[in-house]
């Protein structure tokens, strides 16, 4: 279940842990795109409007818990490489006992969540209706969402992202298929859209609690004295706060760009939604190498080498730039006509285009950012990615008050890649403090 003795990081192990992540984070927008499918034969407005407001509200409820994934994954990834066997069980034993207690929380204190959340919302009362239902039925899997992080995070870490692979696509295509069935042929509506997400996301833990069949195979996983270790849970609380307060920094950032690109008209809101959707491409693309950085980065702490970090980052971040380069063309030479697939009104394709060169300069600003996330979170260097992330939050308001009054949108997206010079500007200039601990 370990390997103490470290084995070569060669392009290929690198491909072999990065591809199916890439592969598994293409089915995301397919269920999504299913989801409002089915709902939208039913031939009503509300009934969509209700699925995309639930969806949306749980997504976000459930992207707090998200550091369960990266948290798990650099000590996990430690323990590994430094030949722990315990631990490797233990951690993931921790991880799932607090996605268990937060999704309890959760059910518990689903009415006051659902009801500040439909009131910010102010829908019309049949969509708030219907979205109630949605989230009624959808919450009682919370434990079983919120574990698939931790699963997840686990997988990754042991380099077995096939099995990440497997659990989302077999959760989707179960989700896609019981969509069908439960609205178009049941004619269950908006409750068989949450009942087909309930099924899959309890098929989905099942199936990566037996992909983590590894972890419970030894005593370890169940030895409580072992895991209620008062400095084993002080760590991993610290570690997840910086994780969760630095995501949190992000979503501002990203929710900001929305709502102050809203002041400059709905056209200008559109183009930069449809725009984002590039991002969006980008980042689901470059996960799977973020992911290898992560576990590589681990086992190389865990191992204390500092000339096997070094070579994690470097042979990822070729591969991360790959991407970012190869995004950069993609959207440089076909960005008019996928820009055209995506509105069909001639005033947002026109705006779309007129903004288009910020998303062919956006994955070359970025990739620095987002390869130094994952290396950074496989050396839990959790004080860095949050002081570093606040101090580029602060960057992207002082741009954003000295940009966007004088350049308007232009000024926006100036701003949002500003925001990623300076990520990937504060997390590379702590680099050399990462590697150098590496070896203590």
């Amino acid at each position: 279940m370990t390997d103490p003795q470290p084995a070569p990081i060669s392009h290929r192990r690198v491909l072999k842990i990065a591809l199916p992540i890439v592969l598994s984070n293409a089915t995301v927008p397919i269920l999504g795109a299913v989801d409002v499918g089915v709902v939208g034969q039913m031939g009503a407005a509300a009934p969509i409007g209700a699925v995309a407001l639930g969806a949306v509200i749980l997504s976000t409820v459930y992207w707090i818990f998200g550091f369960l994934r990266m948290g798990t994954v650099g000590l996990v990834g430690q323990a590994a490489g430094a030949g722990d066997h315990a631990e490797v069980s233990a951690w993931l034993t921790r991880a799932l006992l607090v996605a268990g207690a937060a999704g309890v929380a959760l059910i518990v204190l689903q009415p006051l969540i659902f009801w500040g959340a439909l009131w910010l919302a102010s829908a019309s009362p049949e969509v708030t209706d219907l979205a109630w239902t949605y989230l009624s039925i959808r919450i009682w899997t919370a434990p079983a969402a919120i574990a698939v992080y931790a699963l997840t995070g686990w997988l990754v870490a042991m380099e077995r992202t096939a099995g990440v692979f497997w659990v989302q696509l077999v959760m989707n295509g179960v989700n896609i298929l019981l969509d069908l069935l439960f609205v178009l042929v049941f004619d269950w509506g908006v409750a068989g859209v949450a009942v087909a997400t309930v099924i899959a996301e309890i098929t989905g833990a099942g199936l990566g609690l037996w992909f983590c069949r590894g972890a419970f195979a030894c005593p370890d996983w169940r030895d409580w004295p072992r895991v209620f270790d008062h400095a084993k849970l002080i760590r991993m609380a610290l570690l997840n706060t910086d994780i969760l307060l630095r995501s949190a920094m992000l979503m501002v950032i990203f929710s900001s760009f929305v709502f102050i690109g809203a002041r400059f008209g709905d056209v200008t809101l559109a183009a930069n939604e449809v725009l984002i959707q590039f991002m969006y491409i980008t980042a689901y693309a470059m996960d799977g190498f973020a992911f290898a950085a992560e576990t590589l980065i681990a086992r190389a702490y865990g191992r204390g080498d500092r000339a096997y970090v070094r070579r994690a980052a470097l042979v990822t971040s070729i591969w991360g730039m790959v991407i970012c380069l190869t995004t950069a063309v993609a959207f440089a030479l076909a960005g008019g006509m996928i820009i055209d697939l995506m509105a069909k009104n001639v005033e947002v394709q026109q705006a779309a285009r007129a903004f288009l060169p910020y998303m062919v300069v956006a994955p070359l600003v970025g990739w620095a950012a987002w390869m130094l996330d994952g290396i950074f979170i496989g050396a839990t260097r959790s004080q860095d990615m949050r002081n570093m992330m606040a101090l580029s939050f602060v960057i992207y308001w002082v741009a954003i008050a000295i940009l966007v009054p004088v350049l308007g949108n232009h000024g926006l997206w100036l701003a949002l890649l500003v925001s990623f010079v300076a990520r990937g500007v504060t997390l590379g200039l702590r680099y050399p403090a990462l590697e150098a601990a590496a070896s203590r």
